[in-house]
């Protein structure tokens, strides 16, 4: 029987490339995604057809109010950055980044982990082609396995928690070429941060790394942009 494993899933091209990565390596995949006021929560829909086609056991929607607490373009009132330079999206941490997003998720990833009896959790965060969020970086992870195996009833009885990244040292057209090996339908996703309709954007951050990993993938982009 397949051991279980908790997967955050997005409907982005990471996450469905995680989820990928998690069933290649033979794990009964649990996907969790959020809704949590995000501008751009057509993302759901992508995350509801991913899901699907890699053949989740199962996928639970949490629905939080991060909108409450705001201070990012994804949640609050805030203009999304458009047509940036790479040098530019290198800079600092950009209005796009939700405080604490990732902790937050990880926590309901690492409760459900717990009641299913899972070890393994899965996050598609990158530390080569992304906006400079700090809960994306290794030092983040390892802080919060260390939270994970302390503070939780599983942890402190023996069981070891485990927080798999498989994308954090690829670049962004690497992820393209391993969720294309790994059988993802890119077409099902969704990157876009500021949709108009069910179409991308085009300029925002996600819209033009995604763009920029699939022309260095070599392989067409099969987004809708506006």
């Amino acid at each position: 029987m397949a051991r279980p494993a908790v997967i955050l899933v997005s409907g982005g091209l990471d996450s469905a490339t995680v989820l990928a990565c998690a069933r290649f390596m033979g794990f009964a995949c649990h996907a969790l995604s959020f809704d949590y006021g995000q501008r751009h929560r057509v993302e759901l829909a992508a995350a509801r057809r991913v899901c699907r086609q890699l053949g989740a056991a199962s996928q639970r929607v949490v629905k939080l109010d991060m909108r409450a607490t705001g201070g990012s373009a994804l949640t609050a009132d805030i203009s999304v950055p458009k047509g940036r330079s790479e040098r530019r999206m290198a800079r600092g941490i950009p209005v796009t980044y939700v405080p604490a997003r990732n902790t937050i998720f990880l926590s309901y990833a690492l409760a459900l982990a717990e009641v299913l009896g899972a070890q393994d959790l899965f996050i598609g965060v990158n530390a080569v082609d992304y906006s400079g969020y700090p809960d994306c970086r290794p030092p983040f992870i390892k802080a919060f396995t260390e939270v994970a195996n302390r503070g939780t009833k599983a942890g402190v009885e023996g069981a070891r928690f485990r927080i798999h990244t498989p994308l954090i040292k690829l670049s962004k057209s690497g992820i393209i070429q391993l969720g294309t090996a790994l059988g993802v339908d890119f077409s099902l996703t969704h990157s876009c941060y500021d949709p108009k309709g069910r179409r991308a954007c085009g300029r925002c951050d996600a819209c033009l790394l995604r763009r920029r990993g699939f022309e260095k993938a070599g392989l067409p982009d099969p987004t809708r942009y506006a």
